[in-house]
């Protein structure tokens, strides 16, 4: 196909990035050609910063970027460079903050406005074509830049330098008293923070706050934590409710599996159609604490049908997945995943009338005159008020969605952004690691072990080393990796050791805990930075503490520091991660919900970590049996024999049966034969 244009962009191998190729603007990718560029020609650069799966990136470039008048003036006037947020997440974390300083509000597209020497001085997100929804339109705000760039300059590097310093101070953490400060570490916190979650939860349809409504899965999994130990029904009620409203919501997709990134309502209905591999891990996760919780079902067949569709969708060729699917297809959102009555009807025929009525598709639809599949009531009330049994019903029903799958599967499908991201892929080795274990299978065993074997082999830049790329497409890596790699990679070993009671993943994840250390580490050794030391093309190094969509870098390096400092006794870790999390321990406490998994971490320093070794011959059935129960804030080694180069293991000789040892606090109980008999114990001390 012949193009009018084409840019710079037409080198990289971001999807997202090759998507404006043949734009009429002249993008450059961020690197030295362009910023010196800017510098040479004392130009104002434009930084927009997007992904391949977001619709309001791809309506901005139809309206905008692809506008031959508004890209010769973009031309002219600045430096314009495209940036795919998820391969450089270091620029757009920066970036964001700004534009959040800037505007009180975030999201993507970025479009953020820099000096030559890349200090950023104003910024939004979309901007329509023209003025509208209270937006200035997009020509409006260019020419307006840059008449404040020739009539108003020292007021914009003034504005500029202002906000940098308003970034870095922003960066500091941790700088308490501790000698006046009363520790952040009770029982009244942990209660604390309960109940400040629970003042933004939705009772009816579950989750947390208004619409749009994220997953937040750090924040149920917070609440399942507490219930463990304090018995708190409030806690798991919602919990529960707010998994089940989006199982049964349309964030889920019930033909082909896995949830969408967000919900546009409260009731979970309308997605954002757009799937990211990272949500469904941190998803699987916790829908792994909830099967082990209750032992439900319907919890088994979410997780395995999601697994399903990363495998079908998702896995490339040699192993690893995928980032993302596009929200849009045929140029419009959610195309791919609606129904017409008439469309049912016709592909069900007979079955129609029940699938229906269950997964509520009526001739004038539930959104946009189109069916999104959801369901209202539970299968078993739903199955009784129409005398079915449920078993039977639920297999009509999944014979109804295979056929649906198969026809969908015949529509132009949402692009795939192509690219492997060594973060997401380790917190998806993660979650089929905590699968493998909760549903006792040996598949997916395996599966997580080689997800983690394709990590070292395609990430690692030399095979002896621990410095990893961040991203790789068509086997290339590229960027060096950021602290959340490490972290979730680190964290992804740990949770394999759980899983395989190999030794040989404590080894991995200690070497690249002391990589992180070495090359991520603030100057009081205590906070870490997302970019590694000798990375010179950010304006700053930011630290990044949020438990956002993902989960920050600090909070999972300090859980893996705690468990890492237990395994192989370095107290100082130990003692750095309670420095951590004490310096922004009131932050914890008043915005829980901003910092999930550092409330979990709370919790578990707090409580006691439950250290459990299972040593003897038998310590393999013992494992797997513990593995399928709900266990948080447990650090697991077994072995045949005593190990005394592991402390958890040291002294430890069980003689002819196999023994289970439970520790927690400095303080062991007495060895027991059975999970049953160790789990009382469990039961006992949370009592105390």
């Amino acid at each position: 196909m012949e193009h009018k244009y084409t840019n710079r962009l037409i080198h990289e191998n971001s999807p997202y990035l090759l998507q404006h190729a043949h734009n009429p603007v002249d993008w450059y990718p961020w690197g030295d050609e362009a910023l010196q560029k800017a510098q040479e020609e004392d130009k104002i650069i434009l930084v927009s910063i997007g992904y391949a799966a977001c619709h309001w990136c791809h309506v901005m470039e139809r309206e905008s970027f692809e506008n031959e008048s508004v890209a010769q003036f973009m031309n002219e006037n600045f430096v314009n460079i495209k940036i795919d947020r998820e391969e450089r997440p270091d620029i757009d974390h920066i970036y964001m903050d700004a534009v959040q300083a800037i505007t009180g509000s975030g999201g993507w597209p970025l479009n953020v406005f820099l000096l030559p020497d890349r200090r950023p001085f104003y910024g939004g997100t979309y901007f329509p074509p023209a003025r509208a929804y209270n937006r200035s339109s997009w020509r409006e705000v260019l020419e307006a830049i840059v008449l404040s760039w020739k009539e108003r300059r020292n007021e914009i590097e003034e504005q500029a330098g202002n906000l940098l310093q308003h970034l870095q101070q922003s960066n500091q953490f941790g700088h308490i008293n501790q000698a006046t400060t009363q520790s952040v570490f009770t029982k009244e916190n942990c209660t604390l923070i309960t109940t400040n979650i629970l003042k933004q939860a939705d009772t009816v349809w579950g989750g947390f706050g208004r619409a749009p409504k994220f997953p937040q899965t750090f924040t149920i999994q917070y609440l399942l934590q507490y219930h463990f130990y304090f018995d708190d029904a409030e806690a798991l009620k919602q919990a529960l409710l707010s998994l089940d409203k989006m199982m049964e919501g349309g964030i889920y997709d019930h033909a082909g599996g896995g949830f969408a990134r967000y919900s546009t309502d409260t009731e979970w209905l309308v997605p954002h159609f757009e799937k990211m591999l990272y949500d469904n891990a941190l998803l699987l996760s916790v829908l792994c604490d909830v099967y082990q919780l209750t032992g439900e079902k319907k919890y088994e067949t979410v997780i395995r049908k999601t697994i399903g569709f990363l495998q079908r969708e998702f896995k490339s060729g040699d192993g690893g997945f995928w980032s993302a699917l596009d929200a849009d297809s045929e140029g419009e959102e959610g195309k791919f995943y609606v129904w017409s009555k008439a469309e049912v009807d016709q592909i069900l025929g007979p079955e129609s009338k029940l699938f229906c009525e269950y997964y509520d598709i009526t001739e004038k639809g539930n959104w946009d005159g189109q069916n999104i599949l959801r369901t209202l009531k539970a299968s078993k009330q739903f199955a009784e008020e129409r005398n079915i049994a449920e078993a039977e019903f639920l297999i009509g029903m999944d014979r109804c969605l295979e056929v649906l799958l198969m026809e969908r599967n015949k529509r132009i499908r949402p692009a795939t952004d192509d690219k492997i991201l060594l973060g997401w892929n380790a917190l998806l080795a993660t979650a089929l690691a905590k699968a493998a274990g909760a549903l006792d299978d040996e598949n997916l065993k395996q599966e997580a072990v080689n997800l983690v074997e394709f990590i070292l082999n395609h990430f690692l830049k030399m095979p002896d080393s621990f410095e990893c790329f961040h991203t790789v497409k068509e086997g290339k890596g590229k960027y060096p990796a950021f602290l959340d790699d490490y972290a979730y990679l680190i964290q992804a070993c740990l949770q394999l050791q759980e899983l395989t009671a190999d030794s040989r993943y404590i080894g991995l994840a200690e070497g690249f805990t002391k990589y992180a250390a070495t090359n991520f580490s603030d100057d009081a050794e205590t906070y870490f930075f997302f970019t590694p030391v000798g990375q010179t093309d950010v304006v700053m190094r930011k630290k990044e503490m949020y438990d956002g969509a993902t989960p920050s870098g600090n909070s999972i390096m300090a859980d893996n520091l705690v468990q890492l400092g237990i395994l192989l006794d370095k107290q100082e870790w130990v003692q750095r991660v309670a420095q951590m999390t004490e310096g922004i321990g009131k932050a914890i406490v008043s915005y829980p919900t901003s910092f999930g998994v550092w409330a979990s971490l709370l919790l578990k320093l707090t409580l006691g970590i439950n250290e459990v070794a299972i040593v003897g011959t038998d310590y393999e059935k013992n494992k797997s049996e513990m593995l399928k129960r709900y266990f948080p804030g447990k650090i697991v080694m077994v072995s045949a024999t005593e190990n005394p180069k592991y402390p958890m293991l040291q002294g430890k000789n069980p003689g002819s049966d196999t023994l289970l040892y439970l520790c927690r606090q400095y303080t062991c109980n007495e060895p027991v034969s059975s999970i049953e008999e160790l789990m009382k114990q469990v039961r006992k001390m949370n009592k105390i």
